[in-house]
């Protein structure tokens, strides 16, 4: 027996156990080969059900994944991983160790998105949103070819250390099956031939030469860098944290709701984000932002029977008016029952106030002058179209909030006229909305025809509902004349329906200067020259 390695000499008959001792760590690698993970993000069962579900019914995400697995393997795996890292509350990735050698370049580049110092940003907007998500895919998508391409000589190392790791297991297998060889020759004393046990001896030490070498090619692997990943991914998480941003603006804009969003299927929602991004749509988008969130505040600051400018003191019972002074008397004992008294006969000295009160009840109707003048665009480039359509939208939610129905009345000529109706008690639809906003008649402008459709739903609210106390907002940039039997008719219904309305000069001085036809048909007039600027309609909202 050679005394420095316990082994019998070559040629030697050899114990059973003492080659099963040997070869002992290689039967149980043999027997339990570690798994290897194909995903770097760690994700449960409903992940992957969302990101299975996403992928059917998003065709642009199947195309990206065809052009990518032409020249790339594993690339639907890719995709998987940065959809999940967009897509998780808080996305964790596997260790390197534990992928499969052929996926650590997927490791590798969603590594670069997750460090990228945009990626937060974009996490915000797609975080639980399975479309945002996948938008964000592919946004990337340009990125994620450049940097497979750059992966090449990466993913050629990661592949000799795969072929090293499956050359250490088969050497392991080896073993396994040179030791059971052995076992079949033992003898009943269980002692084995030389040429079988030097056999085991040999398969081992092939194993530790494989065993070596892979674990060599894994370090290496491990430790390759990418040049250009990184780099490749601050811009990709950039591009696409732009777009959802983006997106979620236009959204948020035109009054869809997060909650709307998720419950909108994925081929919908992909068809309204491209309605909202071609066209004027899009170049509306922030300027009607700017008018819901100036109308949002004057609605927060407009309260129905709110105090408005201290003018003096009076006598009541309002707790929220009392002045320091009677306040002071209930930190005294004695005093507490005199203010009692006083509160119950309504006597308590209250600040008192006047402010300008919402008067109106009926139905909210925005009459919007379409004609060829309509699309000349003033200051920033803003149409005059562009702001009337962005302030009747904000009328739009002024109404909702009220409980008010409302119309928007699209006119320009007498024989084009266009009527569209959101009732209070049924969702405004997006779709409808849209129609509004894109409606555009051109030609002439009409006067009469657009406010004696206006006159006849509030005489038709009134006869249905018992409603009155309308409001009407004239939108246009031109004065024309109307006759004189209809106007005896238009003034007989303001005071038999008690309707109010309002004029905006878009962008012509004229048409609100006093002598205008405008300014006889209105009880509140204002001009506009500013397009950028949507303050000029802020009393509208206050008293509206």
């Amino acid at each position: 027996m050679d005394e420095g390695t316990g082994e019998d000499a070559a040629g030697a008959a050899s114990p059973l156990g003492a080659l099963a001792d040997l070869a002992g760590s290689w039967l149980a690698r043999s027997a339990a080969t570690p798994e290897r993970h194909t995903g770097a993000v760690l994700a449960d069962r409903f992940d992957r059900i969302a990101w299975r579900d996403t992928y059917e019914q998003a065709p642009a995400l199947r195309e990206l994944a065809a052009e990518l697995g032409e020249r790339h393997p594993h690339t639907d795996d890719l995709l998987t991983d940065a959809f999940l890292a967009a897509y998780k509350a808080a996305p964790r990735l596997r260790e390197p160790t534990g992928m499969a050698p052929s996926r650590l370049v997927n490791h590798r580049i969603v590594t670069a998105l997750l460090e990228s110092p945009d990626f937060a940003e974009l996490h915000r907007e797609t975080v639980g949103d399975p479309y945002a998500a996948a938008m964000a895919v592919l946004a990337q998508g340009t990125a994620l070819r450049r940097m497979l391409d750059d992966s090449h000589p990466a993913r050629d190392r990661d592949e000799r250390a795969a072929l090293a790791g499956r050359d250490a297991e088969d050497a392991a297998d080896a073993v396994a099956e040179a030791l059971r060889q052995a076992a079949d020759g033992a003898d009943a004393e269980g002692s084995v031939p030389g040429p079988a046990a030097d056999a085991v001896r040999r398969a081992v030490e092939d194993a530790q030469d494989a065993a070596r070498r892979a674990a060599s090619d894994a370090a290496h692997s491990l430790a390759v860098s990418v040049p250009g990943v990184r780099a490749a991914a601050r811009g990709a998480v950039a591009k696409s944290a732009a777009a959802a941003r983006e997106e979620a603006a236009l959204m948020r804009a035109w009054g869809v709701g997060s909650g709307e969003l998720e419950r909108m299927p994925f081929d919908e929602r992909a068809r309204l984000a491209e309605r909202l991004r071609a066209g004027r749509l899009a170049e509306w988008a922030e300027l009607i932002g700017r008018f819901r969130q100036m109308a949002a505040g004057e609605r927060a600051r407009k309260v129905e029977n709110a105090t408005g400018e201290l003018i003096g003191v009076t006598l009541g019972d309002d707790l929220s008016r009392v002045i320091p002074s009677e306040l002071a008397n209930l930190g005294l004992p004695e005093l507490r029952a005199v203010f009692a008294a006083r509160y119950a006969a309504g006597e308590l000295m209250l600040y008192d106030s006047q402010g300008e009160q919402a008067t109106g009840r009926g139905a909210v109707i925005a009459c919007v002058d379409t004609s060829h003048s309509m699309y000349e665009a003033g200051p920033g480039g803003i149409t005059r179209e562009a702001w009337a359509k962005a302030c009747a939208l904000a009328l739009l939610d002024q109404a909702r909030h009220a409980g008010r129905d409302f119309v928007g009345i699209v006119f320009s000529a007498a024989d084009k006229l266009q009527v569209f109706r959101f009732p209070a008690d049924a969702p405004a639809g997006l779709t409808r909305t849209l129609g509004f906003a894109e409606t555009f008649l051109g030609g002439g402008t009409s006067y009469q025809r657009p406010l004696s459709a206006a006159g006849e739903l509030l005489e038709a609210e009134f006869n249905d509902a018992a409603r009155t106390r309308g409001d009407i907002v004239m939108l246009t940039d031109d004065d024309c004349g109307v006759t004189e039997a209809w106007m005896r008719d238009w003034n007989d219904a303001k005071r038999r329906l008690g309707f109010r309305v309002f004029g905006v000069g878009i962008g012509a001085p004229r048409v609100a200067a006093a002598g205008s036809v405008l300014a006889a048909l209105c009880d509140n007039l204002r001009s506009v020259e500013d397009f950028t600027d949507v303050h000029a309609a802020a009393d509208l909202f206050r008293v509206i």
